[in-house]
């Protein structure tokens, strides 16, 4: 009975770790890996110690413990010390599907995925060895991420087309390329700081002008009009901005990689709301119709688009970067928020109705506007109560707001740290020169070729069909595994002689 249990054990050897398991417990899972070990023959399709009498395989022993917990328990539960790349891997060799993670560990287990697609958000291009790039000799690989095209036979159009875009598209390309962006900085700064200055009084000059309106039986009248016109010079500096953004725009659309793209790129379209309605007005201002007078009051108004330029600090800070995802990771949250507020709003604008004097607060949608104010805790005074049931109101009202507010934010902050965290460490990670990547398997190497199975495709859920094996010549013996200090205790010759019954 107990030479029968011998043999139905297995010992398996995973990076010098020794697991010992039954038969049994491999085959709960047919159609993965380990549930192979358990067939007859396993021993000629893997690598196979008959001196130590184990399974021997090149992989990594603390998440295989995980992996045979699995077959034992029938969970699959994520390490905590282990990157998730990693344990994904190991997941896919040993024929493991992913959804089989249990919830407690989902969210462990997906979290570096959410991290892969952050880091690449974040992609840090790679400076030239020399740091001087001009010459764009030096930056073909990052040359070739930014115009997949490149290395294609052409003329000088397919040679020069991904360094220009390169130039003007990526800072850290050349030092010609950061150049680049200082210009394209300081021309966003000096249009900011005109746009602003165009509305102070100081620079506006009032003009009176007389104008003939017709009246009936072909006659004139004259009337007196005032018109406000900006000082000349802040409108030639604004030119000057704009003559930049110009060059810049057409540029990148005309050595940009993807037409299409690029259109549907919303820091493009900016770029080009808010470099037409100069032009626009430049053309109108001319003409002396009522309808292009029209057109240029609208043009005026419409001008605050230009303060939209700022978002194109974007491509030159990664803060303003970090910003921007978190906006977009936390949409729940914000929409979580908006709820919480907009019920706390219904409520509390109603019982204020009720509670207090019907003269001040005259109906409810007057009350929406004090229950924004007094739970966002900012109080501009204008509205307050004025009875004791309205303060007791107003005090609940401005308690409830600040447990509101205070529920969804710190998920906010995780997310904004989470983002700053990663776009720091991408930006400090050191240059791959000779990134080490891993020898694909090569015929003859039993630790690397997965068996056959002989069971059923639709047999189990896990069993998605056989796993291609290697049929190669078995691998000599390698003497004795390092590992190994001496005879295993279960390991007591061809057949262990007989102990008697087994105690109860």
């Amino acid at each position: 009975m107990g030479w029968q249990a011998e043999r139905d054990k297995v010992v398996i050897n995973v990076g010098g770790v020794r697991h010992e398991t039954y038969r049994s417990t491999l085959q709960t899972l047919p159609g993965t890996r380990l549930a192979c070990l358990a067939e007859p023959g396993a021993a000629s399709r893997f690598d196979y110690d008959s001196v130590a009498g184990e399974f021997f395989f090149d992989r990594h022993p603390g998440v295989f413990a995980y992996v045979l917990n699995y077959y034992r328990t029938g969970k699959l539960h994520c390490p905590a010390d282990v990157c998730g790349p990693l344990f994904e891997e190991e997941l896919a060799f040993w024929g493991i599907d992913e959804t089989d993670v249990e919830p407690c560990c989902w969210m462990t287990y997906r979290q570096h995925r959410d991290a892969e697609e952050a880091l690449d958000s974040f992609e840090s291009p790679e400076t030239n060895d020399g740091g001087d790039g001009g010459n764009g000799d030096g930056n073909g690989t990052e040359l070739k991420r930014l115009c997949l095209d490149e290395g294609r036979p052409g003329g000088w159009w397919r040679r020069w087309r991904p360094r220009v875009w390169a130039l003007f598209e990526d800072p850290y390309s050349s030092r010609m390329a950061r150049y680049v962006a200082f210009a394209s900085l300081f021309f966003i700064l000096i249009s900011i700081t005109t746009f602003c200055l165009e509305t102070h009084e100081a620079f506006n000059r009032v003009i009176n002008k007389t104008e003939s309106i017709p009246v009936g039986n072909g006659t004139a009248s004259p009337v007196a009009v005032v018109e406000v016109e900006t000082e000349p010079f802040l409108t030639y500096v604004e030119g000057t901005c704009v003559v930049w953004f110009t060059f810049e725009f057409l540029m990148r659309v005309s050595f940009c990689p993807d037409k299409r793209d690029f259109i549907k790129s919303s820091l493009n379209i900016i770029d080009f709301v808010a470099i037409l309605p100069f032009y626009l007005e430049v053309g109108l201002r001319g003409l002396s119709s009522k309808a292009a007078k029209d057109v240029l009051g609208f043009l005026r108004v419409v001008r605050f688009v230009r303060i939209l330029r700022i978002f194109k600090l974007t491509r030159h800070f990664v803060g303003l970067r970090v910003l921007g995802h978190t906006l977009r990771a936390s949409t729940n949250e914000f929409l979580l928020l908006v709820i919480f507020l907009a019920l706390g709003v219904l409520i509390f604008a109603t019982m204020i109705y009720y509670a207090d004097d019907p003269t001040h607060f005259k109906n409810i949608p007057i009350g929406f506007w004090w229950a924004v104010v007094t739970m966002t805790t900012l109080g501009y005074g204008d509205m307050y109560p004025m009875t004791w049931s309205g303060m007791l109101v107003g005090a609940l009202c401005a308690l409830a707001g600040v447990l509101t507010i205070a529920m969804p934010v710190p998920v906010i902050v995780n997310n904004f740290g989470m983002y700053y965290s990663l776009a720091m460490a991408k930006q400090k990670l050191p240059k791959k020169k000779n990134k080490h990547i891993p020898r694909p398997p090569q015929p003859g190497s039993p630790g690397y070729g997965p068996p056959t199975t002989t069971g059923s495709p639709g047999s189990h859920p896990h069993n998605r069909g056989p796993i291609p094996h290697n049929r190669g010549p078995h691998p000599p013996y390698r003497g004795p595994i390092p590992h190994n200090r001496g005879p295993h205790p279960h390991n007591r010759g061809p057949h262990p002689p007989y102990r008697g019954p087994i105690p109860i």
